[in-house]
């Protein structure tokens, strides 16, 4: 069995009730910023910008998960995300570290070099025994769905009700890693969107979310910059902050609590105003401005 290293607290923003999770991609062919920061320095560089900008995880990947990416070694993997989260690990930011792996052996190490969540597409299908790590590190872990594989994940995607379909195969996911011995408590559910699903699809997610939350584990909802708020908008990739940002709080009056971004300076300033709105966080203010208004 694995051998067993204590987890560090899960952090979070105090009195906040949401959590931006940080996307650091060290990947060359990531949809959106593949190779901007493959060097170790800069990716680390990053991670210190998104938790000053307010994420309380930052999720480090390895390998792109993007329609028709090619699967990449796990010796690869692994050079790539352990000096980033060790880097990280030696801030000490106040952050969660997240693994954004599918592979057993890249998450091993990642949890030895201070990660504490281990973030699966695959949900444990790719290789079962990550369920069997995650319960014997006692870390956390989100499970998402997705259909098929990168490769083929968008061939033609079909469901018969879409949100119905999630909801099954998530309960599925989440017996599964119980089974293996990872308590509940432990466990967040992600719907997946953009993995294998058509606009429509993701739409119809977004609507309903609320019959997923009803789950009962706290959704991760990844929205960030993806290809179908391009088809509604026509912005390119970079330029898809604001129809991110409006997906995010979508969700979150729908109930979701993880929200994982690139741009988290506008999905905390986003949330907060929608948590005073929704009366679910009194309005404080966390930063002082000289503008004045009349």
């Amino acid at each position: 069995m694995f051998a067993q290293r204590a987890k560090p607290a899960s952090v979070g923003r105090v009195g906040l009730p949401f959590t931006i999770m940080g996307v650091v991609n060290v990947t060359p062919d990531s949809f959106s910023d593949g190779g901007t920061f493959s060097d170790p320095v800069a990716a680390i560089v990053h991670a210190r910008r998104l938790a000053g900008e307010g994420a309380a995880m930052i999720d480090v990947g390895g390998e792109s998960t993007r329609p028709g990416a090619a699967p990449v070694p796990a010796e690869q993997e692994h050079e790539r995300v352990v000096p980033v989260i060790e880097g990280i690990a030696g801030l000490n930011l106040p952050v969660q570290i997240s693994i954004d792996t599918m592979k057993v052996a890249v998450a091993e190490a990642a949890l030895d070099a201070g990660a504490s969540y281990v973030n699966d597409v695959t949900a444990f299908r790719h290789d079962p025994d990550l369920a069997a790590l995650v319960a014997d590190r006692g870390v956390d872990c989100c499970l998402m769905h997705m259909l098929g594989e990168p490769r083929t994940m968008q061939d033609d995607p079909r469901y018969d009700d879409v949100v119905d379909d999630v909801k099954a195969f998530l309960l599925d996911r989440m017996h599964v890693a119980t089974a293996a011995g990872i308590p509940e408590e432990r466990i967040y559910l992600d719907p997946g969107i953009g993995f294998g699903k058509t606009l429509e699809h993701n739409l119809e997610l977004l609507r309903r979310l609320d019959e997923l939350v009803a789950i009962g584990r706290p959704l991760v909802v990844g929205t960030s910059r993806k290809s179908f708020l391009g088809r509604i908008t026509g912005r390119d990739v970079t330029e898809r902050v604001h129809a991110t940002v409006a997906t995010t709080v979508i969700a979150f009056e729908r109930g979701a609590q993880v929200f994982r971004v690139h741009d988290v300076a506008a999905t905390l300033d986003a949330l907060q105003v929608a948590a005073a709105t929704f009366g679910r966080w009194p309005a404080i203010p966390t930063r002082t401005t000289t503008t004045k208004t009349t």
